[in-house]
């Protein structure tokens, strides 16, 4: 099993006309330094500085006395505004019925000879992971048998389990790593899980593995060891909070006893160490990778060759997508050179792993995007390689055949015209793909492609998702705005289709724009049934930051130039204005995480464009993002405020900072979660107990279990979208 799906698939869209026409004027770029300092903006812009001026620290305390009284006043307030609106309850109870229902395709997983898929429903609100055969997944009524019952297994430890997923050992599938995190949290405890017995088995001498709660990073190596990349006591994580040393357990150790294999730094940046072993279709390892990131996107990939870590000549913005008997195949996010062959930022690429070793073999080109394509999914065969690459936003899903030592014979899997195709999990063994296409007004399509049969680029539906709302009064439009620097930024358009352009369309504008993360046209029933069948316009704006266009479209907003990402955002709301399509007093905002930068920072320096903003699980405090686990692993992205030159260029946008009293906000809806250890719940708190010292209306909720994923049950999702649309129709609608 690759991976476990927990929900199923991604993308498709009705496109109508490409219109660039009101964009073309560009917009103007934002001023930072034309009035006086806010009154909190830090004298110095050291970290002591920094400190100095926040007279909230008291609230980065997750559970401190302090931080949770404000949370209970502000939760209170906030629910009374929400909860009590008469929409709240029908919104609640469609959300939950969307989130629960029965008809929905289970995301499915390859598991050993059959099909593995964590469900939850109304019954089972916790879920359980439960599998059945291929031929029963394929039919109308497939039978499951539960492994593992998440709700019964919190009742009967006193836990508030939440499943993050298992890593089951190829190729039989029978032995399972379980990850469990108590609340939602990203950190998880292991546990070895047997599933011809269906019992997690008893650790101790000879016994199962088992690790205690932590981020860790683990691949099986064989039956009886695993790689393990985790907190092995004092001095063993980075500033981020990640491992950067790997070790190999053995069945029966402690990790105490584990024995170490590679060492990075504790000054490393990224995510943490981690190792990879890659298998053929077969489960003989191929190669073992050590990869070791230096900050959020650079990295040292090394292999683990006779004892001893080899490092390999790989750029190092690189992203590794597995092996072909003796060949690597990658994806570079910065242009490479081999052997005296040029490979441009965003290529895909093979290569021989002796060649990677010694710098001197050859390279070939899978596949080379254009100025508007991207890469993004891949799997690797034992012969082939299946990816989907986007067009202008718009999806195709690639095969290509190695044809040992004479290129690469590329072939088209078909799949609908102007769709966006989500690659699911993949059978290597098999030679099965699964994949999914869906859009905006398109429930998702569930396709199983078989790649040993004659004709491979036919495929097999299994499943077409129900509708969960009346799609026929919208249609899709793509539309470009033109940003401060004069680049056209695409955005896609979900409106009535009998809409008056006269500005009057209660219209959300979605944005992320960060990590090279890509963000298609996708079908979100619960915005479907609570706000465009209220008469709603829906806006996806493809923002730089993302990888819609590939490494360059990322990298054009990092450190200092992050403020065209801001403007970029800011273009489109203009750009919808002058279609007519929304105004000011009827557009809000809607951002989480990265997102949650991007939408405060609309909020200070863009007040007069939008009525509301939905900020949810949000960086705010850009000058202490790095002191709020994890928030160091993000430098390579932001810049490090430690260094005055970088200090600088965040001060200019960090909305906590730039907060002013005398400024006209908008009431802004801002969320988080008090299990969050991605995106530390500091950010929210502060950035709203500001709002109120200044006397800005403001909203601000914390839920106390989910963590970042917001993923613990359908139930507690419900009255989280529940909260979001009544606080955007009261701003937008009424």
């Amino acid at each position: 099993m690759n991976r476990l799906i927990l929900s199923a698939a991604i993308p498709a869209l009705l496109l109508g006309a490409c219109a660039t026409m009101p964009g073309d004027t560009v917009a103007p770029p934002v001023a930072v330094a034309e009035r006086a300092a806010p009154p909190h903006f830090p004298a110095d812009l050291t970290p002591a500085g920094v400190a100095a001026a926040d007279d909230h620290l008291d609230l980065e305390q997750v559970h401190g006395e302090a931080a949770m009284a404000f949370v209970a006043r502000e939760n209170a307030a906030s629910l009374a505004a929400l909860t009590g609106d008469r929409r709240y309850e029908t919104y609640r109870s469609e959300a939950f019925a969307i989130l629960s229902a029965t008809d929905r395709i289970p995301g499915p997983a390859f598991l050993g000879d059959g099909i593995g898929n964590f469900w939850q429903d109304a019954a089972n609100p916790k879920g359980v992971w439960r599998r059945t055969t291929l031929d029963s997944y394929r039919s109308a009524d497939p039978q499951w048998e539960t492994l593992l019952d998440i709700g019964a297994l919190s009742a009967a430890e006193g836990k508030d389990w939440v499943f993050k997923g298992a890593n089951c050992l190829a190729p039989d599938e029978t032995r399972c790593l379980v990850n469990l995190s108590d609340g939602g949290k990203d950190a998880v405890v292991v546990r070895e899980f047997d599933l011809t017995t269906k019992r997690f088995v008893t650790p101790g001498s000879g016994g199962g593995f088992a690790l205690p709660e932590g981020k860790h990073r683990i691949s099986w190596l064989d039956q009886n060891t695993l790689l393990v990349a985790t907190d092995f006591g004092p001095g063993t994580l980075t500033e981020s909070g990640y491992p950067f040393i790997i070790k190999t357990l053995t069945r029966g150790q402690t990790l105490g006893q584990a024995t170490e294999v590679y060492r990075g730094d504790i000054g490393d940046g990224g995510y943490g160490v981690s190792a990879s072993v890659l298998r053929d279709g077969r489960g003989a390892v191929l190669a073992v990778l050590f990869n070791r990131p230096l900050d959020t996107f650079s990295s040292e990939t090394l292999q683990w060759l006779d004892g001893r870590a080899v490092k390999l000549s790989l750029p190092a913005k690189v992203n590794v997508r597995g092996a072909i008997r003796d060949q690597l195949v990658f994806s570079v996010d910065q242009a490479w050179t081999q052997t005296g062959e040029t490979f441009s930022a965003g290529s895909l690429v093979a290569a021989p792993l002796s060649g990677l070793r010694d710098g001197q073999g050859r390279a070939d080109a899978i596949f080379v995007p254009a100025a508007r394509q991207s890469v993004e999914e891949v799997s690797v065969f034992d012969n082939r390689v299946v990816a989907t690459v986007y067009d202008n936003v718009r999806g195709r899903m690639m095969n290509f055949l190695d044809t040992r030592g004479r290129g690469w014979l590329t072939t088209s899997v078909e799949v609908p015209d102007n769709v966006a195709v989500h690659l699911g999990d993949a059978s290597r063994g098999s030679e099965r793909q699964f994949y999914s296409y869906e859009g905006f007004l398109t429930p998702a399509t569930l396709n199983l492609l078989d790649l040993r049969v004659s004709t491979p680029g036919r495929s097999e539906t299994i499943a077409s998702a129900p509708a969960r709302f009346d799609a026929s009064t919208h249609v899709v439009e793509q539309f470009e705005a033109t940003s401060s620097d004069g680049t056209k930024i695409p955005y896609f358009v979900t409106r009535p289709r009998d809409l008056v352009m006269d500005g009057h369309a209660p219209t959300i504008m979605y944005g992320y724009g960060g990590f090279q993360v890509s963000k298609p046209p996708a079908y979100i029933p619960e915005m479907g049934k609570l706000w465009l069948e209220k008469g709603g316009v829906y806006v996806n704006a493809n923002i730089r930051g993302g990888g819609e266009f590939g490494p360059d479209w990322h990298q054009a907003v990092l450190n200092e130039n992050r403020q065209l990402a801001f403007d970029d955002f800011a273009a489109v709301a203009r750009d919808l204005e002058a279609r007519g399509i929304t105004s000011p007093r009827r557009l809000g905002i809607y951002g989480r995480s990265n997102g949650g930068v991007l939408t405060s920072v609309m909020v200070t320096q863009h007040p007069e464009l939008i009525h509301a903003a939905v900020i949810e699980s949000p960086l705010i405090d850009m000058l202490r993002y790095h002191e709020l686990p994890a928030g160091a692993s993000w430098i390579g992205e932001y810049g490090d405020p430690r260094i005055p030159e970088e200090a600088a260029w965040i001060a200019g946008y960090s909305a906590y900072q730039q907060l002013r009293p005398d400024a006209d906000y908008p009431r802004v809806y801002i969320t988080t979660n008090t299990r969050d250890d991605r995106v530390h719940p500091g950010h929210a708190r502060k950035f709203a107990a500001r709002l109120g010292d200044q006397g800005h209306d403001h909203l601000y909720y914390e839920e106390t279990s989910g963590g970042h994923s917001n993923d613990a049950d359908p139930v507690a999702n419900a009255r989280r979208w529940a909260r979001h649309y009544v606080y955007l129709a009261q701003q937008l609608m009424d």
